[in-house]
């Protein structure tokens, strides 16, 4: 079976077939004006839904109810809000979060339990409900409404992040689209950020559900902004069938189609997080190969893409690849020193454990770039993988030294 993976220009969430979004502003933060901050996304044929959560102890109400609902695996819609996180807010955050689902589903016409909910901004706020009940009687939904939405779920991002591609096979062809917010408070588990994914693929329920914790674990598992987790990480993957194909369930070719196709979304997406990180003038990429096990491969990747002291050198153009080695030593990561080998772009600064001779100029206008890759191999097997994550600039203070203020 000969497949076909095609990016779509200006596609988005609502690229594939029978999804529907639409945005409003609702000043859910004061003085915000005409910034979006409400959205809904819905599908005119019920989904079969998938969904991964925070790891953070400290869930949000949305979250809670999200947990809740998609326990029966499928949902309708998703109603979604920036600038109020609707977390530590006890009972009166998870009664604000079913209202909102109730209004969002009346106004759809849809079963109240079929809508999910998604919030984020600021912890320990009750939600403005009186501009809330208002915002979703004037949102109007449209098939190229995803932009909107993108942008209503943004808080500190600086650019909406969204995509659709299609993938292609003898007797298959579906789409997938998606948005996703994310500049702080990122270093998810098995969840991140607000993402919204949707697909007019027929997917079987356990695969969905396992396809989509196989994207996050190469995508937004391995993105770090700065070592925080949110209460609010929520990750939805919405698919309403409505390609009409045979349902795609494990093994086979439709099923690896799929696979690829979803990872490179979030990859994708994951990518745009963290290139747009707070302050962030660069997207740091790490890979780790020759790793023992893939678990070894992904820790240590994450754990020197999250290094304070390497993501300041490289704002700095700082040639310390030092940094690099000790973060990998300290990651838990299998590693002998004696086998290990470094490249800060394609430059080999460090071989079987040794120090190279290399123009140190020729470094930093690696580091200069708006991506700077690092490379290790670890020869200590076969695994690999790739991290995600950007510097860390004074710009980073400032935004968290002044969010509420």
């Amino acid at each position: 079976m000969e497949s076909k993976i095609d990016t779509i220009s200006d596609g988005t969430v609502t690229t594939p077939q029978g999804f529907h979004a639409g945005a409003t502003a609702a000043q859910i933060k004061q003085g915000s004006g005409d910034k979006l901050d409400l959205g809904i996304l819905f599908s005119q044929e019920l989904c079969v839904t998938a969904g991964l959560f925070t790891t953070n102890r400290i869930k949000s109400a949305p979250v809670l109810l999200c947990q809740e609902r998609l326990k029966k695996g499928r949902a309708a819609a998703v109603v979604v809000n920036s600038g109020c996180a609707n977390a530590s807010t006890g009972k009166p955050g998870l009664a604000d979060a079913a209202e909102m689902a109730a209004l969002t589903a009346k106004a759809l016409g849809a079963d109240a339990e079929d809508v999910l909910v998604a919030s984020t901004g600021v912890i320990g706020q009750r939600l403005p409900m009186e501009r809330i009940r208002e915002g979703i009687n004037h949102i109007s939904l449209s098939d190229n409404g995803g932009h909107d939405l993108a942008r209503a779920m943004m808080t500190t991002d600086t650019v909406p992040k969204e995509i659709a591609i299609t993938a292609s096979a003898e007797g298959l062809r579906f789409t997938i689209g998606g948005v996703v917010k994310g500049s702080g408070m990122i270093h998810p588990n098995l969840g991140t950020l607000l993402c919204f994914l949707t697909t007019d693929a027929a997917v079987e329920p356990d695969f969905l559900q396992e396809a989509l914790h196989q994207a996050a674990d190469v995508s937004f598992n391995m993105v770090s902004i700065d070592g925080d987790t949110s209460p609010s990480d929520t990750l939805l993957l919405l698919a309403n069938g409505m390609a009409g194909n045979p349902p795609v369930s494990s093994g086979g070719k439709a099923a690896e189609l799929f696979q690829q196709a979803l990872d490179q979304v979030c990859i994708h997406l994951a990518k745009a997080v963290a290139r747009d990180g707070e302050g962030a003038t660069k997207l740091l990429e790490v890979t780790v190969n020759g790793a023992a096990s893939k678990a070894d491969a992904a820790l240590a990747a994450r754990t020197i893409v999250s290094s304070p002291l390497w993501k300041v050198a490289v704002y700095g153009h700082d040639p310390n690849w030092g940094r690099v080695v000790a973060a990998l030593g300290r990651s838990g990561a299998e590693v002998k020193e004696s086998s290990l080998d470094l490249h800060i772009g394609d430059i080999l600064v460090l071989k079987c454990g040794i120090p190279q001779p290399y123009d140190e100029s020729d470094v930093v206008r690696v580091l200069a770039r708006d991506e700077v890759p690092v490379t290790l191999d670890l020869n200590m097997g076969t695994a690999s993988a790739t991290a995600w994550g950007c510097d860390l600039t004074e710009k980073y203070v400032i935004i968290n030294s002044q969010y509420t203020t």
